[in-house]
């Protein structure tokens, strides 16, 4: 009884792998303990919005023995502001949050912006922010200005948008 294939695969021909970029098996959040958490970090709240810390208050041991953390932080993509309750010891989730400057190359009809990074490389998946109100407005104005504009992108949770907007200074040699 033979249960290999006949030729035996080798990994040099199968070609259905593509390595040349991936994010590792990186996670979108990692854990600490939520007494460790401070004033403008960031916090998961509800476990599914990425937040940033805007007060932190912890009560004392109470007869069950766990001192609570009490957190109150505004999501990072809506402004929408959430308060939760955590015991100090107790796991938080805390979101990775990456940000990246990109230069604002143009905006479509559809209100996607074409953004350039530093290496040349453009991406066109980025849409107009809806938050704060008149952003995007700005953003467009701004655009159509025909000054060069640096835009800032934060991603979290798998989620990219425009947080800041800057003139583009010139490099001088």
């Amino acid at each position: 009884v033979e249960f290999l294939p006949n030729p035996p695969i080798k990994m040099s021909t199968i070609d259905d792998y593509d390595f040349s970029k991936g994010n590792a098996g990186s996670s979108l959040t990692t854990n600490s303990e939520a007494g460790q958490v401070r004033v403008g970090g960031y916090i998961c709240m509800k476990e599914q919005y990425p937040c940033k810390v805007t007060a932190v208050s912890t009560s004392k041991t109470g007869k069950h023995g766990h001192a609570k953390c009490n957190f109150t932080a505004v999501d990072i993509f809506t402004g929408k502001k959430y308060e939760d309750i955590i015991p100090s010891t107790h796991t938080a989730l805390i979101p990775v949050v990456v940000s990246k400057n990109y230069s604002l190359v143009d905006i479509t009809e559809e209100d996607y912006l074409s953004l350039m990074d530093e290496e040349g490389n453009i991406r066109e998946d980025v849409k107009l922010p809806e938050w704060p109100d008149n952003f995007a407005r700005e953003i467009k104005a701004l655009f159509e200005s025909g000054k060069p504009q640096q835009v800032t992108v934060h991603n979290a949770m798998g989620k990219d948008q425009v947080t800041a907007i800057k003139e583009e200074q010139e490099i001088k040699a």
